[in-house]
Order: structure tokens, then sequence, then C-alpha cells
């Protein structure tokens, strides 16, 4: 699991544009797919809105994991990218805060990487966290699973009464701790896999919780290890988180089996406006896929 994770990881952050005919046919040969499901629905009036607008956008663009109209509005080659003088690290300006980015990339690679990261939290997005309905409070407790770059974090930092990242890679725990450095009073880094085992490299919510205390705030992004963090969670799910968003796109029945999981454990839950098209699954239909679910407790 590890290494699909790792795998799905990298792939992401390539840019659609990187490919070799081979990928370009089988993206087409996907939209053909896509296309036909769709209008099938469509000709059979079962198809709502929200699948309506994918195709409308799939029958005039190429494909994109997000087949939205907001994709135009951001470009790689605005991003700005930095050198800071005192680590070397590069970083780039998130809401006039730095966020720095792992040794060893390009320029390029930043500038692909971080404009991926604005277009996902856009306010139209399928894969944006917060609402102004579904929020970060003042003072919340936030544990922020699949940190990744730590966007998430930043742009919630100034309302967090305290935040816990979980990463392992030492690459980019030196970046994270270097982006949180002036907030390292509100910023713990967790080396440790989300699982539902414990052990050296691994830890479950239900542990980690009987020390930490109760959640504000559960943000889950784990690269189709969602399901494994979930059974290591029972506990907490029952009684110590009062929101949470956790996402839902990576594998196919994701969407559905955590919405009755959450709903089982007194959730009311909502899922995130749009589809995705995750093109580094072995898609089948329907294709498009729910971004994220957001849940509040409600008992």
């Amino acid at each position: 699991m590890l290494k699909l994770i790792k795998s799905i990881f990298k792939k992401k952050q390539q840019p659609l544009e990187d490919s070799n005919p081979e990928s370009d046919y089988n993206r087409n040969l996907l939209r053909t797919k896509i296309l036909k499901y769709l209008q099938e629905l469509e000709h059979e009036k079962t198809i709502i809105e929200e699948q309506k607008s994918v195709l409308t956008y799939l029958l005039n663009n190429p494909l994109q994991i997000f087949p939205y109209h907001f994709n135009s509005k951001y470009n790689e080659e605005d991003v700005e990218v930095f050198t800071d003088a005192e680590t070397g690290l590069s970083y780039v300006l998130l809401d006039d805060k730095k966020l720095f980015f792992k040794r060893g990339l390009t320029k390029q690679a930043i500038q692909h990487m971080h404009n991926f990261l604005l277009k996902e939290q856009d306010p139209a997005s399928p894969h944006r966290y917060l609402t102004h309905e579904f929020n970060i409070e003042q003072n919340d407790v936030i544990v922020d699973v699949g940190s990744a770059e730590g966007n998430f974090a930043l742009q919630n930092i100034d309302k967090a009464k305290k935040i816990y990242l979980f990463e392992t890679n030492p690459d980019w725990i030196e970046a994270l701790e270097a982006t949180f450095k002036p907030w390292s009073d509100k910023i713990e880094i967790i080396n440790k896999f989300v699982s539902d085992k414990d052990d050296v490299h691994n830890i479950t919510l239900d542990t980690f919780c009987k020390e930490m205390g109760k959640i504000d705030f559960l943000k889950i992004d784990v690269d189709g290890a969602e399901q494994q963090l979930l059974d290591g969670s029972k506990n907490t799910l029952a009684s110590q988180v009062a929101k949470l968003a956790i996402c839902t796109y990576h594998l196919q029945d994701d969407e559905i089996t955590f919405d009755n999981i959450l709903k089982d454990n007194a959730f009311k839950t909502s899922y995130s406006n749009g589809y995705m098209i995750f093109i580094y699954d072995n898609l089948q239909p329907p294709y498009i896929r729910r971004g994220l679910i957001r849940a509040i407790k409600t008992a």
C-alpha cells in the first residue's frame, strides 16, 4: 500500500501537458468513454445538473482532473518561486506567508505543484475543503493527515490553537519545519503514517487521541489509504471529532463507503460541489467521482 501511495503522489505532481503519445491516446480514449456514458444518461433523462456541467465542459475541452472552467484562471508561469537565503530552500507566497518546498525540485516542478494546489482549493473546486458554512473556527485544534506541502495548515494557522501535521518524508519534514517556524508553538509534526495499526512507523487515530484529546477539525487526504485510517479511528469518530473533511476520489466506492461510516457515527454529511476525474486510477463507470465529504458531528 505504501508503494501505491507514493506512486500516486508522484503522478499527481506531473503536469498533464508533459505526456507522451501513448498517454495522450489513453486520455483521449478515457474522455470518449466518459462522454459516451454521460450522453447515455442525458438520453435516458437520468443525468443530474452536476453531471451535465461535466458533459458540457468535456464536449469543448480536453480531459482535466477538475473538469471545469476555473482551470483557466491559473497559469503555472504566474507562480513566483523564491529562494530563502538562510536555508537555501525554495518557497512561494501563499496569503503573504512563505510556503517552502523540499530540496531538489526544479522551479518548473514547484510552479506546477503550487498551481495545482491553487486549483484544488479554488472556491468552485470539488477538492475544496472549506466553505463559509463549513470552516475553521477561532482556537480550533486541527489534525491534518496527509499534510503534503502544508498549504491547508498554513492558510488556517492564524485561527488555529494547535495543528498536528502527519508527515514521514524527511525532505518534506524539513520544508514543513521551515514553513511553520514562525508558529512553532502551534505546530507539531508527527513522523508516522496514520493507519489501522500501531507500530514503529504507524499510529492509529484512536491511539493518538488517547493522549491528545478531542479534535475540532480533522482533514484526511492520504492518497487511497483513507479506509485503513478510518478502520483505526472507530473510537475517535464515535466521540472525539467535531468536524472532518475526507477525500473520496482515490478509489471507486469511497464516497458511498465513507458516507455510510460517517452517518453511522452521527455525522451530518455533504459532498463538495461537482466531480473529479482521477485519471491516475483505472477508472470504470461512472468515471467521475465526488471530491470529498464534509461532515459535522450532530450528537
